[in-house]
């Protein structure tokens, strides 16, 4: 088992908004977490990422990350992308990518930088351009590229098609079956549900910060009820 959560509570001001949620991510596996807007979805990803406090158990395989840093958190392996096609705007294509392994030696950091250009090759001719003056599929592009260049285990990809083009997001999803061929977990937050159901191996659907469904995608293709009612909490 790559990735672990266990009872993974996070508390806002009046709330809880993740309340007790367990699951986990094996390598070579995409696992979706459906839900609501408000549902707990994106402060799930940030709390496994380090960036919010969190109560529970976060193992990556044998490594115990429960009150690891964001800096511990991808150092161990575990790369979150947060919505929005989040790049570091002023700074070439090239030196976010180099930004992504200060826990790299250069050898291996020159290594991943060519695996990251091997996942997307259209960036190959963009490494001198500044992040922010690209497109949104193409700095969503960069954002997943950063996050392979730090050598993870487990992806967690938060909103991957928010506000892209079609042609962009078949060629995102060409790429998470790519990588889950080559052994990468990748937790997907995705708004549209009938896509993400058909490129899971599992699913969670999230709910007032707990989870109301686990199980094989195909249940809730066949019965929308089922989704609907998982929706609703």
């Amino acid at each position: 088992m790559a990735l672990s959560i266990r009872d993974l509570t996070i508390q806002s001001v009046t709330r809880r908004v993740v309340d007790g949620v367990s699951l986990d991510v094996s390598e070579g596996q995409i696992v979706v977490l459906l839900g609501p807007n408000g549902a707990g979805k994106s402060e799930l990803v940030l709390g496994v990422a380090g960036v919010l406090p969190k109560a529970g158990t976060i193992r990556l395989a044998k490594a115990d990350l429960s009150a690891a840093t964001p800096q511990m958190v991808r150092a161990a392996g575990i790369a979150a992308i947060p919505e929005g096609h989040q790049t570091l705007a002023g700074l070439s294509v090239r030196d976010n990518l180099r930004a992504a392994g200060p826990h790299l030696s250069n050898a291996d950091l020159a290594m991943q930088i060519d695996y990251a250009l091997g996942v997307f090759p259209e960036l190959a001719n963009m490494l001198d351009r500044r992040a922010g003056t690209l497109s949104g599929g193409q700095q969503q592009m960069v954002a997943i590229a950063q996050a392979l260049v730090s050598k993870p285990r487990v992806l967690l990809i938060d909103e991957m098609s928010l506000g892209l083009a079609p042609v962009v997001i078949e060629r995102l999803v060409e790429v998470l079956r790519g990588l889950r061929a080559d052994g990468l977990g990748i937790l997907l937050i995705e708004q549209f549900t009938k896509l993400a159901l058909e490129i899971a191996d599992y699913c969670h659907v999230i709910s007032q910060g707990r989870l109301q469904f686990s199980g094989e995608p195909s249940e809730l293709l066949e019965d929308k009820g089922r989704l609907e009612r998982a929706y609703l909490g």
